[in-house]
């Protein structure tokens, strides 16, 4: 489950080996021998949300959001003002129905209108069964299948796909 605004881009993280920890995750998931499934349940804004996501699937919430940085980050190194924020937040296509249409996640899990904490039993309920469906069908596949089709997710993903001219991947 990842739920992180990210961690402070300053000097001192990387001086602590921030870079090393995320680039040490995405070796280590890359590997894992069981089934994997990274759930956005809110913000996940950071290197280290995209280390946490290198699964076999990426879930987000409805009403979540998923970045390299928060938008605020972003306009800060760009245009050296975080409050552009809402403007660059557009432009970096972070939402689930982006993400969904960029092929970056795999499913969309649906909240209530008022979302999530309003009522989060009726999204629990249908975790329930999509996890059990999905992992059955991921333990149905061997080890070396379900690394293939991990490796082929993330090594093709940003490529273009011939003939699609719908989006930049």
């Amino acid at each position: 489950i990842i739920d992180t605004p990210g961690a402070y881009p300053g000097i001192g993280a990387e001086e602590r080996g921030q870079a090393w920890a995320i680039a040490e995750n995405l070796a280590c998931l890359s590997q894992l021998n069981v089934p994997t499934i990274a759930l956005i349940l809110s913000e996940g804004g950071s290197g280290g949300a995209l280390a946490l996501a290198l699964t076999d699937e990426v879930w987000m919430c409805e009403n979540a959001t998923y970045s390299i940085l928060s938008p605020e980050g972003f306009a800060s190194i760009l245009y050296k003002d975080a409050s552009l924020a809402p403007e660059v937040a557009k432009v970096m296509k972070l939402t689930s129905f982006e993400l969904l249409d960029y092929h970056l996640i795999d499913r969309i899990i649906p909240e209530t209108p008022d979302g999530l904490h309003s009522n989060p039993k009726i999204t629990y309920t249908y975790l329930r069964k999509e996890l059990y469906d999905v992992f059955k069908a991921l333990q149905g596949l061997s080890n070396e299948e379900r690394l293939h089709k991990r490796y082929q997710k993330y090594r093709l993903m940003g490529e273009f796909k011939e003939g699609d001219t719908s989006c930049r991947k």
